[in-house]
């Protein structure tokens, strides 16, 4: 049978303010992307999310952005490349000293944001990401954009010797050009769970349909819903549901609890 990984942004309340519905959309999934604490998340709220993913035998990837609290990581930033590799550093080991102490492992590491899309544009932001991540652990898997758009990241890694997980974004509109259309434009996140669900069995199956409509190919090992979209449990619940429907069997990317 086909397999794929579900995966959510997870872990991104801070102190009072709580973001998510982490408890509800984490049965439904096979791998948790968590705030590191610098986009989102705290010691707290790091802790929490981990012992929620090991309760549920869901796989635990860190998701390090830029030290953006305010702007929730979506605003691209002037780090040099040596800052953007030891804040990665920072964060991800942050996150696996958590999972050493509920008894587990990370096992990817999915840059978030601005982060993640300035990676997907420029060779020196992906090679810093990917430095900092053979710098911890060379078996941990490097999430990348599915698709044209993705290259660059997917050859940094590969160069440093990492394994490359392609993504895909159901619950986002994508340009014609493969990448994701700009969240200042009307309809860039989806809500609608059977629309979305329809996109993930496309995406399952090798391509995506651009806001032009037209059809852009992918090779998708890992599909993303974010967190903070409010219709998060019902996208996650009806994507599993359509992917099992079609004899698509979720499981995780890393399959190292």
């Amino acid at each position: 049978m086909k397999t794929i990984d579900l995966n959510c942004d997870m872990g991104e309340s801070f102190g009072a303010y709580t973001l998510g519905m982490d408890a509800s959309v984490m049965q439904y999934i096979s791998s948790a992307n968590i705030a590191c604490g610098y986009h989102a998340g705290d010691p707290m709220v790091m802790d929490k999310t981990v012992r929620l993913a090991v309760e549920n035998k869901v796989s635990i990837g860190a998701h390090p952005g830029y030290p953006d609290l305010q702007g929730f990581g979506r605003r691209s930033m002037a780090l040099t490349n040596e800052e953007i590799k030891q804040s990665l550093i920072f964060q991800v080991g942050a996150l696996m000293a958590f999972c050493k102490v509920h008894g587990t492992r990370l096992a990817y590491v999915k840059p978030h944001g601005a982060l993640y899309l300035d990676a997907v544009e420029n060779k020196t932001i992906a090679m810093a990401i990917a430095q900092g991540i053979l710098s911890l652990d060379p078996d941990l898997y490097f999430v990348a954009l599915a698709g044209k758009k993705g290259e660059t990241m997917r050859r940094v890694g590969e160069e440093l010797g990492l394994r490359v997980v392609y993504e895909a974004f159901p619950d986002r509109a994508y340009t014609p050009e493969g990448t994701l259309l700009s969240r200042k434009e009307a309809g860039a996140v989806i809500s609608d769970p059977t629309q979305v669900a329809k996109r993930a069995l496309d995406m399952a199956d090798g391509f995506v349909k651009a806001v032009d409509g037209t059809r852009l190919p992918l090779e998708v090992r890992t599909l993303c819903v974010h967190g903070d979209n409010p219709k998060a449990v019902d996208l996650v619940k009806t994507i599993r549901q359509t992917l099992e429907t079609h004899n698509i069997t979720v499981k995780s990317v890393g399959d190292r609890l």
